[in-house]
């Protein structure tokens, strides 16, 4: 429901920074992929799926901060766009992680920050709101979710104009070194909570 109001804003401030092709088949594909997301969220074992998830995630960054390959893709490549457009519906229909996937894509394009940042939002909207009506249908959207939601409003919108400034400053070289930095810390959240905290 959050990345609904984000993306939407960024979208608006953004749209000539879309790659709309890119974003058109990657949210083809993860509307695939969030049934079975959904069914892990509701069937699976949360401990076991986040740990992997959680591991996942930091093997993946590591490899890409330490790593010297050079695998790009000058144009959108079909088989590439169905991987991490489909594995992005997963975790996101299961967890709302649809980024770690989307990242992948984003590097192997060499999308510059702004680039990434305006795609990467158009993909969630539609995906967010098609996610959000799964969640609704299966009664997971409560009124206590709705409170919180309305809450985290007040600091959420004025971080969106934050975070449009700082991805104007950011060196596009470096840029997916925070984000990779960012998603070691998400794995590791993951694997703590999953570990420590469930049950």
């Amino acid at each position: 429901m959050m990345s609904i109001v984000i993306a939407l804003v960024i979208v608006i401030q953004d749209h000539s920074k879309i790659h709309f092709n890119s974003a058109k088949w990657l949210i083809l594909y993860a509307t695939l992929g969030i049934p079975l997301g959904l069914l892990v969220l509701i069937y699976g074992n949360e401990t076991v799926v986040k740990i992997i998830l959680g591991l996942l995630i930091i093997l993946y960054s590591l490899y890409s901060l330490l790593g010297k390959s050079t695998l790009t893709l000058k144009e959108d490549n079909n088989l590439w766009l169905f991987f991490c457009g489909f594995l992005s519906g997963v975790f996101g229909g299961a967890y709302g992680l649809n980024g770690p996937p989307l990242v992948v894509y984003g590097n192997l394009r060499q999308w510059t920050a702004k680039h990434f940042r305006a795609t990467l939002q158009a993909y969630f909207l539609p995906v967010s709101l098609i996610g959000s009506v799964g969640y609704y249908a299966k009664g997971l959207i409560t009124s206590q979710v709705n409170h919180y939601f309305l809450i985290s409003l007040v600091t959420t919108i004025p971080a969106i104009f934050l975070g449009r400034y700082v991805n104007h400053k950011l060196n596009d070289r470096s840029f997916f070194k925070y984000v990779y930095v960012g998603l070691i810390v998400i794995g590791l959240l993951l694997i703590i909570h999953s570990t420590f905290f469930n049950g």
